[in-house]
């Protein structure tokens, strides 16, 4: 089977995380293998010590690039539910796979920032707020939302179930499911 990496980028608590999950266990179901790698995950065990400076999240986007490579290119779905705020970065990635011959599927879980900081999944909203916390991504940092991506998913006006299936669909169409 081929592989494939899908860079689900958006605020946080956009959904990135469940559509991945949700996404992944139907892949499974149908027999695909396949990884998430999950922004959270990855800043805990390959880019500890890293920051939220723009050079950090440059760096912890390219660490995540590069696996997700790794794992697409040795037939696995690699989906990376990661903020990458920065469209240089995710243009970085898109190159490496490029120039592998890595199918890359970038899709903008296009949330509202209002909608994200009433789910406020890991209170990073109320800490911003509260003074506590300082460059929050879409609050007080920048995020740079794709201008053309693969799928653009508003996860407000649909459920998971739905968002994971348009997904579904495009994967099938481009013949990665």
């Amino acid at each position: 089977m081929t592989g494939a990496t899908v860079w689900l980028t958006g605020l946080p608590s956009a959904g990135k995380t469940t559509l991945a999950h949700a996404l992944a266990e139907r892949l499974r179901a149908e027999g695909r293998r396949v990884e998430v790698l999950d922004g959270d995950e990855i800043r805990e065990f390959l880019s500890a010590g890293l920051g939220f400076t723009r050079e950090d999240r440059h760096t912890n986007v390219q660490r995540i690039g590069y696996v997700a490579e790794l794992l697409a290119r040795n037939g696995v779905l690699a989906l990376a539910p990661v903020i990458a705020p920065y469209a240089d970065s995710r243009e970085a990635v898109r190159k490496r796979h490029q120039a592998e011959g890595t199918a890359y599927l970038e899709v903008h879980v296009a949330t509202p920032v209002e909608v994200c900081s009433v789910r406020d999944v890991k209170g990073l909203y109320a800490k911003q707020a509260a003074g506590e916390i300082s460059g929050l991504t879409g609050v007080d940092d920048p995020y740079e939302a794709p201008a053309d991506p693969d799928l653009r998913i508003e996860s407000h006006t649909q459920s998971v179930q739905e968002s994971a299936a348009a997904l579904h669909a495009l994967l099938t169409e481009r013949g990665l499911a």
